[in-house]
């Protein structure tokens, strides 16, 4: 888990792939922390992305850090009600206090189940990453 976190970190925007019915949605993301164990990332629960999530949490992630490798990262994204993660992901990123705030009804985390993540590169041979 703490590889896939700092690899995301690193890459610092990456990218969520979700679906709506039969249609891939991909969207940019900047935020990701460790969690008691866990990678968390965080939305809006009014935004399509959400309700995507709600539907089907299967979800891949896919960033690039400019040094010719990228990660590819499979798994369920799950909602995650305690306040305490909410509160987590706004002292990992206090920027994020500008749009919420907990308790706000808006500010949703969640949590990668089961993920598995590849570091690919054009010169190597994929690598997963425990």
């Amino acid at each position: 888990m703490k590889k896939i976190t700092e690899y995301l970190k690193k890459a610092g925007v990456f990218f969520v792939a979700t679906a709506e019915g039969d249609q891939p949605r991909v969207r940019p993301f900047g935020a990701a922390a460790e969690f008691e164990g866990r990678i968390y990332l965080c939305t809006n629960n009014k935004k399509p992305c959400y309700a995507q999530i709600a539907a089907n949490p299967k979800v891949e992630i896919s960033g690039m850090t400019g040094e010719g490798e990228w990660i590819r990262v499979t798994g369920e994204l799950v909602r995650d009600d305690r306040d305490e993660a909410r509160a987590a992901m706004l002292r990992e990123y206090p920027e994020l206090g500008g749009m919420y705030r907990v308790g706000d009804g808006i500010f949703e985390v969640l949590y990668l189940k089961n993920p598995v993540g590849v570091l690919c590169s054009f010169t190597a041979a994929p690598v997963t990453l425990d």
